[in-house]
């Protein structure tokens, strides 16, 4: 090799080993450098961890303390977190116990739910869900959802959060104000009047069936809704008898936009309408009118038959036998008819334009009194007797009844007064007052004739049998067994005719009034009972409410309980007898029952059993008086007495007792 080629080779290895270090050191600063970026990544990353982590924690404060219900589920739906809201409003504690979001909706609502998270599965998130959860303590509310799928930092979804909103009082007052829609809806669709409303366009915005039936419509109200209303009432007029005047009315109304009421438009086949015409003005905006139309067919007709039937009365009230006498409000005369002509003997020129208390001064009680003066002044009616002398001077009693008269403005104008003339029912009324008070006499001596003869009678039989004892007495051993059975049946033939004198005198005196009155409880009367009348251990008094304390006599409280009682006892026939006191309040009386449920009564004889003497069980026990002493005391307390009965399933007396 040549010195030239070595030189030059020597020169080359040493610009390959300069470039080979050059390279070594641009390559351990750039490895430097990389390092120090590398730190820098990692310090940028702890960073952007650490704010990571702070902004999460301030989001958590922020879900914890909102005041809605927050709530972080898995994909399964158990519920990993809820805020206080969240616990307070569903009611439960997933610190306590394990809960599944399906156990939060409401059952008719599952299929809507589940379907709704397969969306927002699908898409991530929904806004503004709006169903029914159902709380732990079974209430129904509406909420609204907001909710997002949680993906993890692969971005795999691993759970769903959402807020959750009760809007319950809001959807009540939406349910409410739906429904109060529907009630106005309902309402106006089924109105008497036919009813359009047009907006400022005259477009319809709502009419009902009264408008369509009326003008003839042949579509249901909703198809009318939006229509132009511009040329309809062109379309309507060949209904109207004046079909231009029709059309020129709206137009004029429509153009002056006031209120109009009650204007009339009469129809081809005689109908006749009332219209109103009302515009909605809100602010200074108008936004349109209502129409109302009214069939007064009716009305009209009633008002000329109301004038037709004036004429007819107003013939009767002339000729009817009671007097009438219309005034005004100074008392003057302004018409009588021709029964007052004829009771008071003046005629009608005489009567006209005079004062009342004029014509008849003779008389004091005619002249209007102060009660009678403050009823006016009220407009009050009012009756009174009063006492007057005739033209003749003959003094007369009449039943006088007062009435104010109203004008077309409700104003009084005067008073109308019928007048009976009862001077022949007073005479009757003293005479009846004197045959009462000789009645009464006659009754009085009649009881005490009952006591002396039930006296009288009962002497003899007391005899009778003392010396019916004092034979068997005698002759004891001596007498055969025919005529000691003889003496028997006479003992109780005499027992009975004392029970019967002793039930007669009873009955003269049930019917008599008692002067004293005091208050008598009844409770205790039929505790006293319970000791007085014997009854048998198969059979149950029973008292089903508190009895009241009545005003009366004690001794005719108890003969009708008694009576009542005793007899339920006496045909008792059932193997476990009850018999039930009761009562009610009616009014101004007190309905009383005792009911048993012994042998029953045919109906054919419920009538007789209240009468003396008639008993339907003959029998030593049976005189056949008690039931008609009982209708006698409750009659004197102003009641009745009835029964229902059916043979072989027991008997109920009811009575009322005035209170």
């Amino acid at each position: 090799m040549s010195l030239e080629k070595v030189e030059i080779l020597d020169r080359a290895l040493k610009r390959e080993k300069a470039a080979r270090k050059a390279a070594e050191r641009i390559l351990e600063e750039k490895s430097r450098d990389l390092y120090f970026i590398s730190e820098e990544l990692k310090d940028a990353n702890l960073q952007f961890e650490n704010l990571l982590v702070e902004k999460s924690s301030q989001l958590q404060g922020v879900f914890e303390n909102i005041n809605d219900a927050y709530l972080v589920i898995d994909l399964e739906g158990e519920v990993l977190k809820m805020n206080d809201v969240a616990t307070e409003f569903f009611g439960y504690n997933i610190d306590n116990e394990k809960v599944n979001a399906t156990c939060l909706i409401y059952p008719k609502d599952k299929d809507y739910a589940f379907n709704s998270f397969k969306k927002l599965k699908k898409e991530g998130f929904f806004t503004n869900y709006v169903a029914r959860i159902l709380t732990k303590q079974k209430e129904i509310k509406w909420v609204q959802i907001n909710a997002t799928i949680i993906f993890n930092k692969e971005k795999k979804a691993i759970g769903a959060q959402g807020i959750v909103r009760n809007i319950t009082s809001n959807k009540e007052a939406e349910d409410l104000l739906i429904q109060s829609e529907k009630r106005l809806s309902s309402l106006i669709l089924n109105l008497d009047s036919g009813i359009l409303l047009e907006d400022e366009k005259r477009q319809i915005v709502l009419t009902n069936t009264k408008f369509c039936a009326l003008f003839k419509i042949p579509v249901s109200p909703e198809l009318l809704i939006g229509e132009d209303c511009s040329n309809a009432s062109e379309q309507s007029k060949v209904l109207f008898k004046d079909p231009e005047q029709f059309v020129t009315r709206i137009n004029e109304i429509l153009k002056n936009k006031k209120q109009v009421l009650a204007d009339e438009v009469i129809m081809t086949d005689g109908t006749i309408l009332e219209r109103d015409f009302i515009p909605i003005v809100i602010g200074p905006k108008y936004q349109g009118h209502l129409w109302a139309y009214r069939n007064v067919t009716l009305k009209r007709q009633y008002s000329q038959s109301l004038e037709s039937q004036k004429e007819k009365y107003s013939s009767i009230i002339a000729n009817m036998n009671l007097g009438l006498m219309e005034v005004n409000n100074n008392n003057e005369i302004l018409t009588v008819n021709q029964s007052f002509v004829e009771m008071s003997g003046y005629s009608e020129k005489e009567l006209l334009g005079e004062i009342g208390e004029n014509v008849f001064i003779k008389n004091k009680d005619f002249e209007i009194l102060p009660d009678q003066s403050k009823n006016r002044s009220k407009g009050k009616s009012y009756s009174r007797e009063i006492t007057i002398q005739d033209k003749k001077g003959v003094n007369k009693s009449w039943l006088s009844s007062e009435a104010p008269n109203y004008n077309l403005n409700g104003e009084i104008v005067g008073f109308i007064g019928i007048h009976l003339d009862i001077t022949e029912f007073k005479l009757l009324e003293k005479q009846n007052a004197k045959i009462l008070i000789e009645l009464e006499k006659r009754n009085n001596e009649l009881h005490e004739y009952a006591h002396i003869v039930s006296h009288d009678l009962k002497a003899p039989l007391r005899s009778i049998d003392a010396l019916v004892s004092w034979i068997k007495s005698d002759n004891k051993g001596k007498l055969d067994e025919v005529t000691v059975q003889n003496f028997e049946l006479i003992e109780e033939t005499l027992e009975t005719m004392e029970s019967l004198i002793f039930n007669v005198l009873e009955y003269s005196s049930a019917g008599v009034a008692i002067e004293t009155i005091n208050e008598v409880d009844l409770n205790l009367i039929l505790e006293d009972l319970r000791k007085i009348i014997l009854i048998p251990e198969n059979i149950s008094v029973i008292i089903l409410k508190k009895l009241p304390i009545v005003k009366g006599d004690i001794t005719k409280f108890k003969q009708i309980f008694q009576n009542l009682v005793s007899n339920a006892v006496k045909f008792s026939d059932k193997e476990k007898g009850i018999i039930e006191v009761d009562f009610n309040e009616e009014g101004s009386f007190y309905l009383f029952s005792v009911k048993d449920n012994g042998i029953g009564i045919d109906e054919k004889h419920h009538d007789k059993i209240f009468k003396i003497f008639q008993s339907l069980n003959k029998s030593k026990e049976s005189t056949g008086i008690g039931l008609s002493i009982v209708k006698k005391v409750v009659e004197l307390y102003e009641g009745d007495i009835w029964l229902e009965s059916e043979e072989g399933k027991g008997t109920t007396f009811y009575f009322t007792i005035k209170k």
